[in-house]
């Protein structure tokens, strides 16, 4: 894996060419086309001078402002060699007075082989030459317009001509004899002598931005010359400078590292900047003297300095220093020691002081890598992103829901115990117990102060109880004789109890049971075991034990029904639980035992399991109770556990999600002496470090009894402990951090209440011991721990000292070449400051083990853990790098969130939509980069999208896992805050809370740069009214307010209706523009806004039930707060729906034709749908398609519905409707699904054939039956949308006649359209009228004008210059519809056609055939990425909208598709 030094180490990132151009003496030729001969004063400037003054600059001194690329004279030379052959530098001065025509000048400065001197060795022990060139310049005369003809490496030939052309355009044509077909011009324009290259906006095609600092425009060959012509209109440019080189032969980096090495050791010998600078600025035909370095200084030797450098740079965190703060750092050191000596401190006593360790060999590592305070990068391998991209196919909610709360039939045993139960008295525990195939079941109720405990099960060999009572754990008790069940035999501490038969008729079948009544309340718990055949029956090897007191806290609330829940897993678990606290053993076992329960029910069973094992990890559930278990047993039961997530990991790859979190929480385990480690090697600290009392003894107790996660956290405290020098604040501020109190310590089968208390001379000893078992503790309990994750993967053998005596764990085979380097780098770096390079080290780790992890090992859950600990590690550094971020700019910011967006992606199942955001992250930081116009507006979509990425996914969460988590934990008794905040803290620990924060940062920059404001608004209106929040405009849209409301709604989808008496809605959701709702509101005069800016909705919120004045601009919305008393006179006051209304249905009737060609369109027929599309047939310019129509006119749903074969269909939905008018809305669903009932009579279908047939349309039927029953369906369904809610709640609120409603339908053969676009022919948001504005959307227009999340693209352009769209926005919508060849069906009201009403979109079209849902790339759209593509598809759509509204003379709302960049209208209506 290769590495690189970090970019910004780097001195030359403020020149105009790329760090490899900076180059040593022996390196290039630079070339300078000037007129003003007076003003070039003669002058020498060395490479070595020029490559040092940069270095020396970054301390703040402006040297190179006096001398770099300035003129000079050349008095002979026109013919130079350049030593590399690689490149050629040039500027060409284009200075002009206006009384006076232009006159050019070439100057060119050599670097070539001319004088040469040896310098003293360099740190590197190596010698190298610094060779000092003249400089030169070429003159052409003031009349000529040929400004040169140079020989570059004896056989390239360049050429230079410049001239004037169209007035104020100077033109420079370039011509190069070279074979090569890689060759650049990097250059750029100089205004007034400025040493900062200025870029023409006019550039030849091809030209690329490199770094917002140089243009690289291609030549272009031709034969055995290349050629390439610049345009510069800029009057203000005097010159273009440029350097011509061959891509495919540079090799200029190494020479700059040289001299930048040169430079370095000479600060390390002791120059200071002021020295060098002397040096540097002596004046031509001077020598260059040594500098004069202080005697004192010259005493500390050159490694010295280099080594008291690197300990302070690493001490601060190894930042990335500039190079400015390199050279201080330098300065520093050799003050630091020079100090030192000051005092008396001899050179040998300094160097042991200082080299101890490995420190002189990371010094040494970082000169022989030239790495100056640079920390090293790995270089990242380029990989095509769509590689990572996950999709498994995943049960819909709904299915797995419907089959996983199926409950399984109750046992004999749960009969009986639900029996009791229902004599209400409160049960303070139920244990089931496996006695292998059968059951036994304790229950213990309590009333009236008494404890009743009942016995049952299916055993069939007769049973006896064996039992006693106990005050606390452990002790057996003799009953008292008054509570020995009828039949009982007292024995020495204890008491014996047959079990008696139960055939009740209502149990399957016969069981066995007794119970017993207590009324002594000292007692606590009820030990026992069962005697059968003389064979004594136990509970895995140990005494049954059941405990009086509730085995839960007190369950907050009902568990209610376990809808979206795999009710009977989570059932099974809340049984299970009391047996699952004795230990972690108990506990994974019992995991292991339900996984198979749990893989077969699906997402929703795995979603109980990690909901219990979440429960677990956060101590919100027993650890251990009353149980003795050894290390080894829990570690082989982890093992065990672990085993099966890794068989289902492999054969269910559409849940490996949800397995990797349930990993997470369970830690690795292991076979055999993997756990046994635990107990061996605390006897092996204590006795190293003669520490064998007090908290290490309670510790080794609670090890030997029952180890635990909380014993890492323990370890990790002591150590903290010994090495703030024995403070003990700190050993309880390690432990408090991780959520173990003292009341925790002292609730341990074995408690721990001592605190630790050590000498100092037991200090490096416990470290290093403490340390060793740290290792030991995280590979059995810490599945995230990076360190021990990359020691398993990687194996390790170790000997000795008492830990891992013997252990040997081999390598996982088939690791990639350089992984195990590549792990390395990312230890070593783990705790720098500086995080980038670590990120990018882990990111390409989990990279590299993405493709092992689709393929089945027996090591692959070690690989897991690796990658479950590589992406915990991203994480956490993320965090530690928020601070790096505060004064970063924009594109350093897009390039974290890139990082994290990554890891997220890596880590997910459904990741295709996750992907496609990543990929188009790296094409605005392209942008970006390359300073195009319109970044900020492309990154701003590209962050709306990565945003609603992250909802979607956390409505996932929520959807999966909270459910589960308030189901099975109301059966356990959490405490209802864990409960309620399961889900946000699932989010809260992974990449998805970290990126919302990162795009939340860098939102406000985006919308400052791209001038969006902190405001969309749709629809201006000035309103006063009431604040009123809601949640979802969607569950207030039936209703009617009765004074002006102002709604602020967190959630808009685009479909929903406004209620009565709304005045204004504002939302933080991004509903387009031309959505229903957004046209719904500009029609009723409603105002209608997206606020970006969250503290400024929160300040709205915060007026809730206030009266506020909304005064609504184009993007902007002032509020203010007004008094009771101005609302009378406010124009809100009158609420919408009062009064008659002044609009009216006609009722349609059947005439007698079932189907009619468009030449038939009339409008008692059809509605102005069918007939505006007939109308353009013919007269819109032949380059708008129109597709071919007919139509099922208005009556035929009625002549249908008449039909005799649809006589109980009618009579049904007859009932029905007198039920809906009677004002049961509920019956609306019931009348749609009625509707779909109707039978197609002959007449009918033959009709429709004929038309379609005719028309040149194809025929359903034509493909089988199916075919035509799909058309059909897709026909009743439109029918059927008249009773959708919103359309008939939005005719009700019209006070219009429902029954009148007819509807007639559009039948059109679809185009599989690549685009869809809506467009108002005059700016809906401004009511310009001489503008268009439009919304184009990928795929079918569905997404547009449905409830559909995203943005589309929206433009607007000016009727007098339709050539010039003007982009407003970026599509962000992540789902693109697209369809085989089909028709469509659609909806043709007479309630659409109604002025002042706007009925349209509020009915269905539905096509034959469903639409396929595609994630859209808009990465590699050429929409969004091609210029030229986009400005001919938008302009078409914008002419096209402009035609039409020209043939009807009046604004126009329209809708089509574009298809192989053709333009096709299928619909257009009057503008509301």
């Amino acid at each position: 894996m290769g590495r690189q030094s970090s970019p910004f180490t780097d001195p030359t990132r403020s020149l105009p060419f790329p760090k490899s151009h900076v180059t040593s003496p022996q390196s290039r030729t630079f070339h300078y086309v000037s007129i003003d001969d007076d003003k070039s004063p003669n002058r020498t400037v060395t490479a070595y001078e020029v490559l040092t003054r940069k270095m020396s600059n970054s301390v703040g001194h402006n040297l190179i402002q006096q001398h770099f690329l300035r003129p000079t004279v050349l008095e002979h030379q026109s013919k130079l060699k350049n030593s590399s052959g690689n490149s050629f530098c040039a500027t060409a001065c284009l200075n002009q007075s206006p009384a006076q025509p232009r006159k050019y000048k070439i100057s060119t400065k050599f670097y070539g082989n001319t004088i040469s001197e040896k310098k003293q060795k360099l740190a590197m022990e190596r010698q190298r030459a610094a060779k000092f060139i003249p400089q030169a310049v070429l003159a052409a005369g003031p009349a000529s317009e040929h400004l040169g003809k140079f020989d570059i490496d004896g056989n390239i030939e360049l050429q230079v001509n410049a001239s004037t052309i169209s007035g104020a355009i100077t033109q420079v044509n370039f011509r190069i004899m070279y074979s090569s077909d890689s060759l650049l011009l990097h250059w750029g324009g100089l205004r007034d002598r400025n040493e900062k290259w200025v870029l023409p906006s006019r550039q030849p095609e091809g030209t690329k931005n490199y770094k917002n600092r140089a243009l690289r425009t291609p030549f272009v060959k031709s034969g055995t010359s290349s050629y390439l012509n610049l345009e510069i209109d800029d009057p203000r440019i005097q010159a273009i400078e440029f350097l011509i080189f061959d891509e495919a032969r540079n090799k200029w980096q190494e020479e700059y590292e040289a001299a930048r090495a040169e430079l370095l050791e000479e600060v390390a010998r002791g120059a200071s900047v002021d020295d060098i600078r002397a040096k540097l600025t002596k004046r031509n035909g001077q020598e260059n003297k040594e500098t004069s370095i202080p005697e004192t200084k010259n005493k500390i030797p050159d490694d010295l300095v280099q080594i008291q450098a690197y300990i302070r740079w690493e001490k601060a965190g190894k930042p990335n220093y500039s190079p400015e703060q390199q050279l201080r750092e330098f300065e520093e050191a050799r003050e630091d020691l020079q100090s030192e000596l000051e005092k008396g401190v001899s050179l040998d006593d300094i160097r042991k002081k200082i080299t101890k360790g490995e420190i002189a060999s990371k010094v040494s590592k970082q000169l022989q890598k030239k790495r100056y305070f640079s920390v090293e990068r790995i270089k990242r391998k380029e990989r095509d992103l769509i590689q990572i991209v996950n999709k498994h196919v995943v049960k819909s909610m709904e299915e797995s829901i419907s089959v996983s709360v199926e409950p399984r039939p109750l046992t004999a045993v749960e009969r009986f115990a639900k029996e009791k139960e229902l004599d209400g008295s409160p049960v303070m525990n139920k244990i089931i117990y496996k006695l292998g195939e059968k059951e036994l079941l304790v229950l213990v109720t309590k009333a009236s102060g008494k404890t009743k405990i009942h016995l049952v099960t299916d055993f069939e060999e007769p049973l006896t109880l064996h039992w006693a009572l106990s005050k606390m754990g452990g002790e057996w008790l003799p009953p008292p004789s008054n509570v020995l069940p009828h039949g009982s035999v007292s024995l020495d501490g204890a008491a014996e109890s047959k079990f008696s038969t139960n055939s009740s008729a209502d149990l399957p079948k016969q069981v066995q049971c007794t119970e017993m009544e207590i009324e002594d309340g000292n007692f606590k718990g009820m030990p026992f075991v069962l005697l059968s055949g003389g064979k004594w029956i136990k509970n895995n090897g140990s005494d049954f034990y059941v405990e009086f007191s509730p085995r839960f806290k007190q369950v907050q609330k009902d568990a209610g029904d376990g809808k979206g829940t795999s009710r009977a897993l989570l059932d099974r678990i809340a049984e299970l639980e009391s047996e699952a606290q004795k230990s972690f053993m108990h506990r994974f076992n019992i995991a292991s035992d339900l996984m198979d329960q749990a893989r077969d029910t699906g997402e929703l069973g795995l979603a109980g399991i990690l909901v219990w094992m979440r429960f677990m990890a956060t101590r919100q559930l027993i650890w251990n109770k009353n149980y003795n278990v050894k290390p080894r047993e829990i570690s082989k039961a982890q093992d065990r556990l672990t085993d099966l997530l890794q068989s289902i990991y492999t054969t269910h790859p559409q849940h490996r999600e949800l397995l990797r979190m349930i990993m997470s929480t369970v830690g690795r385990g292991g076979e055999g002496d993997v756990g046994q480690r635990i107990r061996d090697e605390i006897l092996v600290i204590q006795r190293n470090n003669d520490c064998k009392g007090g908290l290490m003894e309670e510790w080794h107790q609670k090890l030997h009894n029952n180890t635990s996660p909380d014993d890492v956290v323990i370890c990790q405290a002591l150590i903290d402990y010994v090495k703030s020098d024995f403070d003990i604040s700190v050993y309880w501020k390690t432990l408090n951090e991780n959520g173990i109190t003292k009341e925790r310590l002292l609730s341990y089968d074995r408690a721990i209440h001592s605190e630790p208390s050590f000498r100092r001379d037991q200090k490096d000893g416990l470290l290093r011991d403490l340390g060793h078992y740290m290792r030991t503790l995280k590979a059995v309990h810490s599945g995230a721990d990076l360190e021990s994750a990359i020691s398993n993967c990687l194996g390790y053998r170790a000997e000795g000292e008492g830990f891992m005596v013997g252990v040997q764990i081999n390598p996982v085979a088939g690791l990639p070449s350089g992984f195990p380097e590549l792990l390395r780098f990312v230890l070593e770096h783990i705790e720098d400051k500086n995080v980038e390079p670590l990120l990018e080290g882990l990111l390409e780790a989990r990279q590299e083990l993405r493709p092992l992890l689709s393929k089945s090992s027996d090591r692959l859950k070690d690989l897991l853990f690796l990658d479950i600990a590589l992406d915990s590690t991203v994480r956490t550094a993320i965090e530690r790098g928020y601070e790096e971020l505060n004064n970063a700019g924009p594109e350093k910011i897009m390039y974290f969130i890139t990082l994290v967006l990554e890891n997220l992606a890596l880590s997910s199942d459904d990741n295709e939509d996750l992907v496609y955001c990543l990929k188009g992250w790296h094409h605005a930081i392209s942008m970006c980069k390359n300073q195009s116009a319109h970044w900020a507006l492309y990154a701003k979509s590209v962050l709306d999208r990565t945003r609603l990425a992250l909802s979607t996914k956390a409505e996932w969460y929520q959807c999966i896992l909270q459910p589960s988590a308030e189901y099975l934990g109301s059966l356990l008794g959490v405490d209802q805050w864990a409960i309620n905040i399961f889900t946000e803290e699932i989010i809260r620990a992974g990449s998805a809370a970290t990126l919302s924060s990162l795009i939340n940062r860098l939102d406000p920059v985006l919308r400052e740069t791209a001038h969006l404001g902190s405001w969309q608004v749709i629809s201006p209106v000035e309103v006063v009214g009431y604040v009123e929040v809601v949640d979802e405009l969607l569950t207030v849209q039936n209703k009617s307010y009765d004074r002006p409301t102002i709604l602020v709604a967190k959630s808009v989808k685009g479909e929903e209706e406004i209620p009565d008496g709304t005045v204004a809605v504002l939302t933080p959701d991004m509903p387009d523009v031309l959505s229903h709702v957004s046209v719904r509101a500009r029609n009723c005069k409603v105002c209608f806004a997206t606020c970006f800016d969250p503290n400024v909705l929160a300040d709205i919120q915060s007026n809730n039930g206030k009266l506020l004045r909304l005064k609504p601009s184009s993007a902007d919305v002032v509020y203010s707060e007004v008094k009771e008393g101005e609302l009378a006179d406010s124009s809100s006051s009158t609420l919408k729906g009062d009064g008659p209304s002044s609009i009216t249905l006609v009722r349609k009737q059947f005439v007698g034709k079932y189907a009619i060609s468009a030449e038939e369109f009339t409008p008692e027929m059809v509605g102005a749908k069918s007939r505006n599309i007939s109308y353009l047939k013919g007269k819109v310019p032949s380059w708008v398609g129109i597709p071919t129509s007919v139509a099922l006119p208005f009556g035929v749903f009625e002549k249908v519905l008449a039909d005799k074969a649809n006589k109980e269909v009618n009579e049904k939905l007859q009932i029905l409707k007198k039920k809906l008018g009677g004002g049961d809305f509920g019956i609306l669903g019931e009348i749609r699904q009625t509707v779909l009932e109707l039978a197609a009579p002959p007449q009918f279908v033959q009709e429709l054939k004929t038309k379609m047939q005719s028309s040149g349309m194809p025929w359903p039927g034509d493909e089988g039956e199916q075919r035509w029953e799909q058309a059909w369906t897709a026909i009743k369904k439109v029918w059927a949308s008249k009773w959708n809610e919103r359309a008939y709640f939005s005719t009700r609120k019209a006070k219009l006649d429902h029954d009148y409603l007819c509807m007639a339908v559009l039948v059109q053969e679809i185009i599989n359209a690549d685009y869809a676009f809506v467009i108002h022919t005059t700016n809906p948001s401004s009511g310009d009228s001489s503008e268009i504005y439009a919304e184009v959307v990928k795929g079918l227009g569905e997404t547009l004008v449905g409830a559909y999340p995203g943005r589309a693209l929206s433009f607007i352009c000016k009727k007098n210059n339709l050539n010039s769209p003007q982009v407003l926005g970026y599509p962000s919508k992540p789902i693109g519809l697209f369809i085989r060849r089909s028709i469509i069906f659609r909806s043709d009201s007479n309630g659409e056609d109604l002025e002042g009403y706007a009925g349209a979109g509020l009915y269905d079209s539905v096509p034959m055939d469903e639409e396929e849902k595609v994630v859209v790339d808009y990465s590699s759209d050429p929409l969004i990425i091609d210029g030229n593509f986009q400005k001919s598809i938008l302009s078409s759509i914008a002419g096209a909208g402009n035609a039409i509204e020209e043939l009807y003379g009046s604004p126009q709302d329209i809708e089509g598709v574009i298809r192989d960049g053709k333009v096709y209208v299928v619909q257009t209506r009057p503008q509301m």
